[in-house]
C-alpha cells in the first residue's frame, strides 16, 4: 500500500488558525458508508444521526501547558523547553523534553524561567532529558506554560488557546496534543444526547508529540507506529462491552478513542497499558461502528484510520468536498461523522 495513495492538496486558507466562538457550530459533513452518500450539517445537530441509544465514547484526557520559554543561565541566549513526559521513578522531576536550540546547550546546563524561580538543568543531551529544580511543575506549567498548539498553525498561543484547545470533558492531564474531535461538544450538547437516551462512556488515551509525526515509508506497512498511553475503568469497560451485546451501536469520538477501542476489542485483559496499533485500509474494525472525526493531514496515520473506516474510495470524495465546500480543515476545525 503505498504512501501517495493517501496524499491530497490543500488550500492553505483552509487551514483553521482559531477556534470558532460557538463549539457546536462547526460544520458537520455527515457520510453514510451503507448509501455511499455525502451530506452536509452543523455539529449542533449530531443527535439526528446518532442510532437510538448509541453509545459514545469520549477521550478525557488533558492538555497540558507542555511549552516552557527560558533563558540560558549564563548566555542571553533564549531557549524552547516542550515537555513530552515525565520520567518513570527516580527523583520525580525529570522529563523528556524536545530542547531547541539543543545543540548550542551544554550537559547540566541550566535554563532559567520566570525569573529563575524555576529552572531545569540538561541531565542527558542524547535523551533530551531535563531536571527541574521543583518536584511538582504542575502549578508552574498552569501559571507559566504555554499551550503546545500544533505546527501548522502559524501563531503563538493566545489566552483563548488554554480554554478552546481543551474539550469541555477534559479530566485527566496527560496529553500534548488535543483530541480534537472532542472539541466541538458543549456541555449542553452533551447533557441533551444523554436526555435522548444516548450512553456517554470515557477512556483516556493521552496524545503525544508523535502524532504529528508523518509517515515517510513509501510502503506504510513498514511504518513504525508511535506508541500512546491508555486507561479505562472496569465501570467503563463493562458498559461499552454490555452496550455492544445489546446491539448498541458504539460511537468513537475521534482517532484516539477508536484506538483504544480497537486495542481493547484485541485484548481486553489490560485496561491499562500502551498501545501501538496502526490501523489503515483492510483492517476489520472489531469494536467501532460510527466514528466522529475531524478533517486530517496528508500521509498521516490518522488519515489512514479514517480511510480504513469509511472506505478510500468514499473517504477521497469526502475530502475533495470538504475543499470544495470550504471546510475548516485540521485541529480546530470542523468535523464529520462515518455512519
Amino acid at each position: 500500500m503505498k504512501l501517495q495513495d493517501f496524499d491530497y492538496s490543500l488550500p492553505e486558507g483552509l487551514i483553521a488558525s482559531y477556534p470558532i466562538p460557538k463549539r457546536d457550530q462547526a460544520k458537520l459533513m455527515v457520510v453514510d458508508r451503507g448509501r455511499g452518500t455525502i451530506a452536509h450539517d452543523i455539529f449542533a445537530n449530531v443527535g439526528k444521526y446518532l442510532p437510538a441509544q448509541s453509545c459514545l465514547v469520549l477521550n478525557d484526557s488533558k492538555v497540558i501547558p507542555a511549552r516552557l520559554l527560558g533563558r540560558r543561565e549564563k548566555t542571553p541566549g533564549k531557549v524552547e523547553v516542550f515537555l513530552l513526559k515525565k520520567i518513570p521513578g527516580g527523583d520525580g522531576c525529570s522529563y523528556e523534553a524536545l530542547i531547541r536550540p539543543l545543540n548550542r546547550l551544554k550537559l547540566n546546563e541550566k535554563i532559567q524561567f520566570n525569573g529563575g524561580s524555576l529552572t531545569a538543568e540538561l541531565v542527558d543531551i542524547k535523551k533530551r532529558t531535563v531536571r527541574f529544580n521543583r518536584r511538582n511543575i504542575s502549578a508552574q506549567l498552569q501559571r507559566h506554560g504555554h499551550m503546545p498548539l500544533p505546527p501548522y498553525i502559524k501563531r503563538p498561543d493566545e489566552p483563548l488557546d488554554k480554554k478552546y484547545y481543551q474539550t469541555v470533558y477534559a479530566r485527566k492531564p496527560g496529553s500534548v496534543a488535543s483530541p480534537t474531535a472532542g472539541l466541538h461538544f458543549t456541555p449542553a450538547l452533551l447533557n441533551a444526547l444523554r436526555k435522548k437516551g444516548h450512553g456517554i462512556e470515557t477512556v483516556t488515551l493521552h496524545v503525544n508529540l508523535a502524532t504529528f509525526r508523518m509517515v515517510e515509508a513509501e510502503d506504510i506497512t513498514q511504518h513504525k507506529m508511535h506508541t500512546e498511553e491508555y486507561s479505562l475503568t472496569q465501570k467503563s469497560f463493562s458498559s461499552i462491552q454490555q452496550a455492544k451485546a445489546k446491539g448498541r451501536k458504539i460511537v468513537a469520538v475521534g482517532t484516539t478513542s477508536c484506538r483504544v477501542l480497537e486495542t481493547l476489542a484485541k485484548d481486553s485483559s489490560r485496561l491499562t497499558g500502551a498501545t501501538d496499533i496502526f490501523i489503515y485500509p483492510g483492517y476489520t474494525f472489531h469494536s467501532v461502528d460510527i466514528l466522529i472525526t475531524n478533517f486530517h493531514l496528508p500521509r498521516s496515520t490518522l488519515l489512514m484510520l479514517v480511510y480504513a473506516f469509511g472506505g478510500t474510495k468514499l473517504m477521497k470524495e469526502a475530502y475533495a468536498q470538504a475543499i470544495e465546500q470550504k471546510y475548516r480543515f485540521y485541529s480546530y476545525g470542523d468535523a464529520m461523522i462515518i455512519l
